[in-house]
């Protein structure tokens, strides 16, 4: 019998009130695992530009590779369709759901390409398209067919470079809504036991489960790590108290900082992309409502404001701290509030390059009591209020104050930090490449 291989991309099926293309995914991998299909991968979840002003929550679009007999490739994609419609939420305007069928070994590098621009910009759905009728590929959109961006996307993005992996577990569906019942000490335990080769599980800043999703979704929680193995170990730790209905893991470009992209200058910067650059601070850190805090950085080319939201904890409390001169790399989200205006870098990371000196003026001491002496006002000298001695041709002294922050890399608390944001656990743990496509732990979903 003929083997061929198929790659299936997937997005956009969830809304703010249900659902979860994971969901379908792991609904998909039951389905063909009945059917006897060789999966060439764990599923891939790959996350896009965060930035998109369309998204529904995490911007996560998958891709499903799998190998199979040839009878039954229509199987496959009657299956895959019947999945998706079902389980979409296609009543809700902002769900356009799209499924994408490469039935190719190898990606097109054209795919690549667009994949990497729908991880670091703005892709359009008329480019996809292009695409999709340049290599004859099968596509199926439903209401405006946005999500076949995303289906497209997964399928280019293989992942052979840096990448982590996360197991998600998933809730009976008469729990859907309720609170999610799961032992938080298990969590912080797991945690413990696991690290640095899981991250993200809790924000010890607040001392919060985060590994847990608080909306209508039907994940119960995923554990993100840099094995399969590990996840796995991961998860037979923590203790859930409700039942778990499935599981699978995946394989994602989560806390892989993919999405950032070095600028040369400010004068380059886009909005809706996320960057790397470099700048000097040009005004002080200062507070608006909120406790949001904003600073401006500049170059040769131009200047931003750069914003550290309360959310970001440990950033916020960093960027307090930066004074006019200091020199400093930023990393975050361009966005652009309203036409014409500034454009502003939405923090995700700082990392101090140079620290400026902060100085102070005083009033000089009393040679006599060695008190702080009190001033007579503009070029009359000082006296001192103790021994009342005066001081006609004294100057104020140079203070140089300690700064209470180094150089350095300060990211966002765990609580606010988004799906592709690499966290400190994670440095030093990056992958280079991914030799052990096909070669999967024996055990990676249930059922």
């Amino acid at each position: 019998m003929k083997k061929r291989t198929i790659h299936i991309g997937i997005d956009d099926t969830d809304s703010t009130r249900k659902g979860c293309t994971t969901h379908i995914i792991a609904l998909l991998v039951e389905k063909f695992e009945k059917l006897n299909v060789k999966f060439l991968d764990y599923p891939n979840l790959i996350r896009l530009n965060p930035n998109v002003p369309w998204k529904t929550r995490g911007n996560g679009a998958l891709c499903l590779r799998i190998e199979y007999d040839s009878e039954i490739d229509d199987e496959i994609k009657q299956i895959t369709k019947k999945v998706v419609e079902t389980h979409s939420d296609l009543e809700f305007e902002n769900t356009n759901p799209g499924i994408v069928f490469l039935n190719k070994k190898d990606v097109p590098q054209d795919i690549k390409k667009f994949s990497k621009k729908a991880i670091e910009g703005i892709v359009s759905l008329k480019t996809a398209n292009k695409l999709i009728k340049k290599f004859e590929l099968d596509s199926i959109g439903f209401n405006n067919s946005r999500g076949i961006i995303g289906a497209l996307a997964a399928i280019g993005e293989e992942l052979d470079c840096d990448h982590t992996f996360e197991l998600i577990t998933y809730r009976e569906i008469n729990n859907l809504g309720k609170k999610r019942k799961v032992d938080k000490n298990s969590i912080f335990l797991m945690d413990k036991l696991t690290e640095p080769f899981t991250f993200n599980n809790i924000d010890l800043e607040k001392s919060r489960v985060i590994i847990t999703p608080r909306g209508p979704d039907p994940i119960l929680f995923g554990i993100r790590g840099e094995t399969a193995l590990i996840v796995k170990k991961a998860f037979s730790l923590v203790n859930s108290f409700e039942k778990i209905e499935k599981w699978v893991i995946f394989r994602t470009n989560q806390g892989t900082d993919v999405h950032l992209k070095k600028v040369e200058k400010l004068s380059l910067l886009k909005p809706f992309s996320s960057v790397i650059v470099k700048g000097t601070i040009s005004n002080n850190p200062y507070i608006i409502p909120l406790r949001h805090v904003i600073f401006s950085i500049k170059d040769k080319s131009g200047e931003v404001d750069c914003a550290a939201y309360e959310p970001t904890g440990l950033l916020r409390k960093a960027a307090r701290k930066l004074i006019v001169s200091d020199q400093v790399e930023v990393y975050g989200a361009v966005k652009q509030h309203k036409a014409g205006k500034v454009l502003t870098i939405n923090l995700e990371k700082i990392r101090i390059l140079n620290l400026s000196p902060k100085i102070e003026f005083q009033n000089p001491v009393c040679s006599n009591c060695e008190k702080r002496l009190k001033s007579l006002g503009k070029n009359k000298g000082f006296r001192c209020d103790k021994c009342h001695k005066k001081y006609q041709h004294k100057q104020k002294e140079e203070i140089i104050i300690n700064r209470e922050i180094k150089k350095g890399m300060y990211i966002t608390s765990a609580r606010s930090q988004r799906h592709l944001t690499k966290p400190f656990r994670r440095y030093g743990l990056e992958k280079t490449c991914y030799e052990k496509k096909g070669i999967m732990i024996d055990k990676w979903h249930n059922p």
